[in-house]
C-alpha cells in the first residue's frame, strides 16, 4: 500500500515509530473526548499496541502523520462485539474469526473536519478487502460524541439502533461497512426476529 496525502498529512500503516504519538491519541481521546479516561476492559489494546495490530498479520494500524506527530488513528482486528453489553444476537450474527472490527477512528480536535478519518478508514477497508477470510467490518459508536453518528451513517450501513425502542435505552448504534466486491454481511439476519433493547 501506497502512502496517501491529505493536505500536510500522510496517511500510512503504522510501525514502530509511530506507536507513542498513536497512543497518545487514544488516550488524549479517553480523557478529554469522552470524559471517562482509560478504562481496563476497554482499552487493553492500547497499552499494546504492538502486540495488538502490528504483529499479527490480519491486524492493522494506520495513521494521520503531519511531520512526525501521529494526528490520528484508524486500527483493524479481528473480533466481535461482546455480549453484554450488546444483544446476543450481534455476537451470534459476527464471528471473531471473519470479523473485521474497527477500532480507535480518533482524530485530534485541531486536525479535524480535514478528511482524515474518512481517509483512514478507506485504507482499513482496502486492508480488509485484501483479507480474504474476513467477510464483515463491523463497528460501533456512542451517538453522545459529536459528529460520530453523522460521519459514520455517511459510510456505513446501520445493523442495529437500540433507541428504535425508546427513550432510555443505550446511546450505541452498531455498523456495517461493506467490503468492496463481496457480499454484504456474513449470510445471518440483518437484524433479530423482534428488535430487543440492549442491556447494559
Amino acid at each position: 500500500m501506497t502512502d496517501d496525502t491529505i493536505g500536510s498529512c500522510t496517511i500510512r500503516l503504522a510501525g514502530p515509530q509511530h506507536l507513542d504519538g498513536a497512543r497518545a491519541v487514544m488516550l488524549d481521546t479517553f480523557y478529554h473526548v469522552f470524559g471517562h479516561g482509560y478504562r481496563p476492559q476497554w482499552h487493553t489494546d492500547v497499552i499494546d499496541l504492538d502486540g495488538t495490530y502490528l504483529r499479527p498479520a490480519r491486524h492493522a494500524l494506520f495513521v494521520a502523520t503531519e511531520a512526525d506527530e501521529v494526528v490520528a488513528t484508524t486500527a483493524v482486528r479481528a473480533a466481535a462485539p461482546n455480549s453484554p453489553p450488546h444483544p446476543r444476537w450481534l455476537t451470534d450474527r459476527y464471528l471473531t474469526a471473519s470479523t473485521a472490527q474497527l477500532f480507535r477512528v480518533y482524530v485530534r480536535p485541531g486536525h479535524r473536519r480535514r478528511g482524515l478519518a474518512r481517509a483512514l478508514v478507506r485504507r482499513a477497508v482496502a486492508f480488509v478487502a485484501a483479507e480474504p477470510t474476513y467477510e464483515a467490518i463491523y463497528l460501533h459508536t456512542d451517538t453522545r460524541v459529536d459528529g460520530a453518528e453523522a460521519f459514520w451513517r455517511s459510510l456505513a450501513q446501520v445493523v442495529h439502533d437500540p433507541r428504535d425502542a425508546g427513550p432510555g435505552t443505550p446511546q450505541t448504534v452498531h455498523f456495517e461497512i461493506p467490503i468492496p466486491g463481496r457480499t454484504t454481511g456474513v449470510g445471518r439476519p440483518a437484524a433479530p426476529p423482534t428488535c430487543p433493547a440492549t442491556t447494559r
